[in-house]
């Protein structure tokens, strides 16, 4: 899984560095950071309602798509993705990590 992940990233930055006539990913790189932005706000809300809908495969579709556009996001502000996994496995590793809940949290 972590190797597709590298892959597409490594596309991801070869798009960036070597643009390509009718990329998609070079479209978003040449609109700007808005409009990466707008994506993956966009991708986010469609995953939320793909999920609330309830049918799988729209939700792996949309969790994609989400996925593709916070890697352009990555790729355009330098973040590799070496440095969020990285986040992940510490995260994982570690105990008792329940945040405090606020009241209005366990109300809905």
């Amino acid at each position: 899984m972590n190797d597709t992940l590298q892959q597409l990233y490594q596309v991801i930055l070869n798009r960036r560095a070597d643009p390509q006539e009718g990329s998609y990913t070079c479209y978003l790189f040449d609109k700007g950071l808005d409009k990466i932005l707008k994506k993956v706000g966009e991708e986010c809300a469609e995953t939320i309602i793909a999920a609330k809908n309830g049918v799988q495969g729209d939700t792996v579709g949309e969790i994609s798509d989400l996925i593709y556009h916070l890697l352009v996001m990555m790729a355009d502000q330098n973040i590799p993705l070496a440095a969020v996994m990285e986040e992940l496995d510490r995260r994982s590793r570690k105990i008792g990590n329940l945040k405090q809940f606020h009241t209005s949290d366990h109300e809905t």
